[in-house]
């Protein structure tokens, strides 16, 4: 009978035929590799050739084996210490944000008399045994009824009317604390609104997606020029991270219009604050319409139009991130060992950069250990790839050729301590937008890119510096609505 791996439980069992799929995939390659070698030989073509394409068939086995034994690609194994991590698993934890609610459990009226005289119990004054459980108190949605008071004077010539409450439009009938819910569910937790719907319906409220993208869209339009004022803001900032990622163009149905309607979603990150915009290409057009008039240093990856940008903006400058040197060398060491040094090379510098406190406290400690320390490992980093000979199309020799390619943008940071390292932040700041594109998977218009982009332009910079998004988008919402200018959330965060 055939064993369907699929349906089996024994670890023992998959991992016999793991190794036996092992050992049929490097002889199907090997196989594959002679069978190449015969072929280029009869056809008379080149040994280089050859040799090229037998290397690439070999990375390719290495790769496969990687993917199906190794770790993730970002995570590196750690050295042996003697002192073990701190345990960490399901034991309870400290609850410090949850509201206490005491309630107190006595006997029942049978139960008070004593069992071996028969005489009534008597409350032992605060005497209690306690425990604790988290417990969950259900969402309600209500239909709230604001009366508001009609008043006059005796002589006739005055009638008022107590002010209701501020509205989100003008004879709305969903509150602005409904709308922010909505927008939080969607762009925080990535709901998409027919999902939205169905837990409402479940809890008493029947509504629909159109509905619910009517509040966002008003909430929108009332923190759009937060979100202009966010741009400004980052753009003033004298290093920035800038990456860019996919975002779908949808039918108005929700259906996937396909590949040309690939749209982008532009990042730009500062520490405390970062924007987003989604425009219909990744092209030097909508670049420029993103960076604007920035002057400054822009953390980038080796995308080609950043440095076109630069050549074409004077004061416009472009340093380029280790972290994806160190993937490009990652990938290509399962097939060659020796990306290894580059690895370890790289491994110290981010010790070094570890050493200093982040930002502006730490940039004279920065740049004394870039000059005294990182400078060093650098040139050997250099050295290493200029001595190192590998095919130019191999795994290796792509990665040595993507470091040089951007070599200058790799060495600007030991010049300028507020330079990081890496563009890992501005990658971060992009997680939101993929796990959101993964679950809602796009927009249906040109207004719903631009509302997207608002909510997760303010939703993200009020994480990063530690304010409750749903808290900032309400003092923003109401202060909108009261006609004040509108806060941004590093601006609620210094003022807290």
């Amino acid at each position: 009978m055939a064993l369907r791996l699929d349906n089996e439980k024994d670890i023992e069992v998959v991992r016999q035929a793991a190794l036996i799929l092992e050992r049929e995939n490097q002889r199907l390659v090997q196989r594959n590799v002679e069978l190449t070698r015969r072929l280029l030989q009869a056809e008379g073509r080149d040994p280089a050739e050859l040799q090229m394409e037998i290397a690439r068939l070999e990375a390719q086995l290495a790769t496969a084996r990687k993917r199906l034994f190794g770790d993730s690609s970002e995570k590196r194994s750690r050295p042996a210490t003697r002192e073990r991590d701190p345990q960490t698993g399901h034991g309870p934890r400290e609850q410090k944000q949850l509201e206490v609610v005491e309630e107190i459990h006595v006997l029942d009226e049978p139960d008070r008399a004593c069992p071996s005289c028969g005489e009534p119990l008597a409350e032992m004054a605060g005497q209690y045994e306690e425990s604790e459980e988290i417990d969950v108190i259900e969402r309600r949605f209500v239909l709230r009824k604001h009366r508001r008071q009609k008043y006059r004077c005796r002589c006739g010539g005055c009638i008022e009317t107590a002010l209701g409450p501020l509205k989100l439009q003008a004879g709305g009938r969903y509150s602005i604390d409904f709308a922010i819910a909505v927008a939080i569910a969607k762009y925080l937790d990535h709901q998409p609104l027919e999902r939205q719907v169905r837990t409402m319906a479940r809890e008493g409220l029947v509504t629909d997606s159109q509905t619910l993208w009517d509040q966002i869209d008003r909430l929108a339009k009332l923190l759009g020029s937060a979100h202009e004022a966010l741009h400004v803001y980052v753009l003033t900032n004298a290093v920035l991270g800038a990456d860019e990622t996919r975002w779908r163009m949808l039918d108005p149905k929700g259906r996937d219009a396909g590949v040309a309607k690939n749209w982008q979603v532009w990042a730009l990150a500062a520490p405390k604050a970062v924007v987003y915009r989604i425009e219909d290409s990744r092209g030097a057009d909508a670049a420029r319409k993103v960076f604007r008039d920035f002057k400054g240093v822009a953390m980038t990856d080796g995308y080609g139009v950043y440095e076109a940008l630069a050549k074409k903006v004077e004061g416009f400058v472009i340093a380029h991130c280790w972290a994806h040197v160190r993937r490009k060398f990652i990938e290509a060491e399962p097939a060659f060992p020796e990306a290894k040094v580059a690895i370890d090379l790289i491994a110290e510098l981010y010790a070094i950069e570890k050493l200093c406190p982040t930002g502006p406290p730490g940039d004279e400690l920065r740049r004394q250990l870039r000059n005294e320390r990182s400078r060093d490992l650098v040139r050997r980093i250099q050295a290493w790839a200029l001595d190192t000979r590998t095919l130019p199309q191999s795994a290796l020799g792509q990665a040595i050729a993507y470091m040089g390619g951007v070599w200058k943008g790799l060495v600007r940071f030991l010049d300028d301590p507020r330079v990081p390292i890496d563009n890992n932040g501005c990658e971060r700041a992009l997680r939101g937008v993929v796990v959101g594109r993964k679950n809602h998977y796009g927009s249906k218009s040109k207004r719903g890119t631009e509302v997207a982009a608002i909510f997760y332009s303010l939703i993200e910079s009020a994480k990063l510096v530690g304010v409750d998004p749903a808290a900032y988008l309400r003092a923003a919402a109401l202060a909108a609505v009261r006609g004040d200018q509108v806060p941004v959330p590093h601006e609620i965060a210094a003022a807290a």
